[in-house]
């Protein structure tokens, strides 16, 4: 369970030469009763792991079309707690790694060892917390650790490569690489000297490395995964969600993954 659950589960694909492709859900956006229907949906697509978001206030990470999945995810009443207490309803019946996408403000008003608790009991096998630096991670890198929890890192394209080098080190599950300069959400094309700093955190990393933000079709994951182990797509697949365009989803996932797989044979 947890950390090694994901970490079984991500490395079982990478050892077939299968490009990995993680995909971000607004939890509660459409109501909370939806979760567990969506999260067996991504995980027949063929997803490695899900990152399940957490709306908040203040998400500053996010571009418009996840900050807008909040708020209709806030107006449902959708609370950290809430969706806690929803995964652990169905822990036993999904297969897939959940990785949950929080700010810090809730997990402290939560409780850190409540929440690590309480996720461990709920079957989350791993966390992402966007505001938090490396400086300061320590107030709950142990609580998690001892849980079994996997703490995954986000680096960014702006960090010295010293910096960048420490990280991956430090990440566990995956290393989140985040691959604009900015929020997320859908860019035409990526920065020049994105495939060489994914192909440092690669060089410097045990575990997979997985590209995220801007990511919205199959080629772009596809030109991505070439320096990197795959990739993590949030605003495309949130809007497809709330448009009900399950077909564009799955369609996605498995051009990102089976395009990649043919071109490894």
């Amino acid at each position: 369970m947890g950390k090694a659950k994901l970490e079984k589960a991500i490395q079982d694909k990478a050892r077939v030469n299968e490009k990995l492709f993680v995909p971000y859900m607004m939890a509660g956006d459409g109501g909370l009763d939806r979760l567990e229907e969506t999260i067996y949906f991504l995980q027949n697509c063929g997803a490695a792991a899900i990152e399940v978001g957490i709306p908040f206030s203040d998400p500053v990470a996010d571009g418009p079309i996840i900050q807008e999945a909040g708020i209709r995810a806030l107006k449902h009443g959708t609370t950290l707690a809430t969706v806690i207490d929803k995964l652990a309803t169905f822990k036993d019946r999904r297969s897939i790694p959940i990785v949950i996408m929080t700010y810090l403000n809730p997990i402290l008003a939560y409780g850190i060892d409540r929440f690590t608790k309480d996720c461990l009991q709920a079957g989350v096998d791993g966390v992402i917390i966007p505001d938090i630096p490396m400086e300061e991670e320590g107030i709950i890198a142990s609580s998690l650790q001892e849980q079994n929890i996997a703490f995954i890192r986000l680096a960014a394209m702006t960090s010295s490569e010293e910096r960048l080098i420490e990280l991956a080190k430090r990440s566990e599950g995956f290393l989140y690489a985040v691959a604009v300069k900015g929020t997320t959400g859908e860019r035409e094309t990526h920065d020049t000297k994105v495939h060489d700093y994914l192909k440092l955190l690669k060089k410097n990393s045990s575990i997979p490395v997985l590209a995220g933000f801007g990511v919205s079709n199959a080629e772009q994951a596809q030109q991505l995964s070439k320096a990197c182990d795959g990739v993590i797509v949030g605003s495309k697949i949130v809007q497809l969600l709330h448009e009900g365009k399950l077909k564009d989803i799955q369609q996605l996932i498995n051009g990102s993954i089976q395009s990649n797989v043919q071109k490894v044979r």
